[in-house]
């Protein structure tokens, strides 16, 4: 029977990042196309970030170039 793998994370460190997120951050979700999203996560790989950072610098981008801001 394979061990157990341990988390290093503990109770209270799960508490302090939930309180984090929820003062701190906000979420925006949207849907793509399937297959798409494979599509995505392949070139935010390519570029050596998560999809997160991947959408957040090309929208970034799109805003600086259109002067949206």
């Amino acid at each position: 029977m394979p061990e157990e793998k341990k988390s290093r994370y503990t109770p209270a460190q799960n508490k302090a990042t939930q309180k984090y997120i929820r003062e701190n951050l906000e979420e925006i979700k949207f849907r793509v196309k399937k297959g798409e999203k494979a599509r995505y996560k392949k070139a935010a790989e390519k570029a050596g970030m998560s999809m997160a950072k991947f959408f957040l610098t090309a929208a970034d981008a799109k805003i600086e170039s259109d002067k949206l801001e």
